[in-house]
């Protein structure tokens, strides 16, 4: 008989970790993705306002993989599970399994509201960041040519939705794009009439965070400049601006950092899941019912004193190393381990420059020190010693000279009104 076959849906932080943790492992090991890289996320918001190229955050999946011998990499999109076959549905191809992971991630989600999404983008894969990058560009090109003031400043406004840490990164990297960055590059505008707003339907920003950590961040956003609204939410957002409850907000660039929603593994499951589409699993990370289907990281709704563990990379990998021994002590004949337990690494989030917020061990940092300690760990665990020297480079000479190298307008053929800086395209913006 041939050798079981484990199949990991998904090479995101969690199904690459698992995928690497069954090196060794006496089974055949199948990772499918839709993307032929694994994208190193906590960064991508550096790609989408020019500070980073695409390929120094991404790293191609089977040079991940090459030296481990019972890996096979595919590139395909999953669509369904048939848990009676136990096969995996790729289209019209069927992918036979043994044992089962899904790490399918998450999608944004605008609460009921998917008319919004073209108006205000999210930032989940590099195709989102690279259309922010453009459409950020842009702005600024388009208000180069604007004559009419109110046009030219609905170009420089710049809304955020959602005040987490992709949000709060966001803003900080935007206002310090406009107001550094670009500041010498133009010449009918200036950086300082860009208007960077920050909107959060909760009471503060960063509400993970200590409520110390957080009021220093949204004093180190208003310092860039940042306009920061708490206590706010959206009740339209459509190709004029955002509109809140008594206001109306004119912007060109609109980005979407409020909520997500989990891939529609539990769907295809029929399991029971939480109101973000998480499919609900056992302590050991299994479907309950199919003991052989494992579902991690933001796909999955693990209970952790009532509340659910979060959607971060650490809780990814940490999950994906866990099942990896599960079914390596299932194949064995060994016990199995004890159930999954959460050990939080802290949390990190960036401002600016020289501004970030640590959390960790009880240790509360803030500041320039904190931004040292953000700036290691992220190079610390991108893959790879070329993008790690790429990333330290690009940082320190954007450190010394606040320029950003990454400022590249691509893909205006897919919005030809976006590129067209004729009067009447302008008018149509404006209007």
């Amino acid at each position: 008989m041939g050798k079981p076959r484990i199949v990991i849906v998904g090479a995101g932080f969690g199904g690459l970790s698992a995928a690497k943790a069954l090196a060794g492992v006496p089974a055949d090991v199948v990772l499918v993705d839709r993307s032929n890289h694994h994208l190193f996320q906590p960064l991508l918001y550096q790609v989408a306002t020019a500070g980073l190229a695409p390929t120094q955050i991404a790293t191609p999946i089977r040079s991940i993989l090459a030296d481990q011998a019972n890996v096979r990499a595919l590139l395909g999109e999953v669509t369904g599970v048939d848990l009676a076959a136990k096969e995996v549905q790729l289209g019209a191809r069927r992918l036979g399994y043994d044992q089962l992971i899904l790490a399918t991630g998450a999608s944004h989600s605008y609460f009921g509201h998917e008319e919004w999404a073209p108006s205000a983008p999210g930032l989940k894969n590099l195709d989102d960041a690279l259309e922010l990058r453009r459409r950020i560009l842009l702005a600024f090109e388009r208000a180069e040519l604007e004559t009419d003031e109110a046009a030219r400043a609905r170009l420089l406004t710049f809304v955020v939705i959602g005040a987490g840490p992709t949000g709060v990164e966001m803003a900080g990297a935007i206002a310090e794009l406009a107001r550094r960055a670009l500041a010498r590059d133009f010449r009918a505008i200036r950086g300082h009439m860009a208007k960077v707003v920050l909107i959060e339907a909760g009471p503060r920003v960063l509400p993970a965070f200590p409520e110390p950590l957080s009021l220093y961040a949204k004093r180190a956003l208003e310092g860039l400049g940042v306009t920061v609204r708490v206590g706010e939410s959206v009740t339209d957002c459509r190709h004029h601006g955002v509109a809140l409850e008594n206001e109306v907000i004119p912007a060109a660039t609109v980005i979407w950092a409020a909520g997500v929603m989990a891939s529609p593994a539990a769907t295809w499951l029929q399991t029971a899941t939480d109101r973000a589409g998480r499919a609900v699993v056992a302590p050991d990370l299994s479907v309950p019912g199919h003991p052989e289907v494992f579902v991690i990281g933001d796909t999955a709704h693990v209970d952790a004193g009532g509340t659910p563990l979060p959607g971060v990379a650490p809780v990814a990998k940490q999950q994906g190393a866990y099942v990896a021994s599960a079914i390596a002590a299932r194949l064995s004949g060994r016990t199995a381990p004890p159930p999954f337990r959460y050990r939080s690494s802290g949390a990190l989030a960036t401002i600016g420059r020289k501004a970030a917020v640590v959390d960790m061990a009880g240790l509360q940092l803030k500041g320039p020190l904190a931004w040292l300690l953000w700036s290691v760990a992220h190079i610390w665990f991108l893959i790879g010693f070329r993008n790690r020297l790429a990333v330290t480079l690009d940082w320190t000479w954007a450190y010394l000279t606040f320029e950003r190298g990454a400022r590249l307008i691509t893909g205006c053929t897919r919005d030809p009104g976006l590129c067209d800086t004729s009067a009447a395209s302008r008018r149509r913006a404006a209007e």
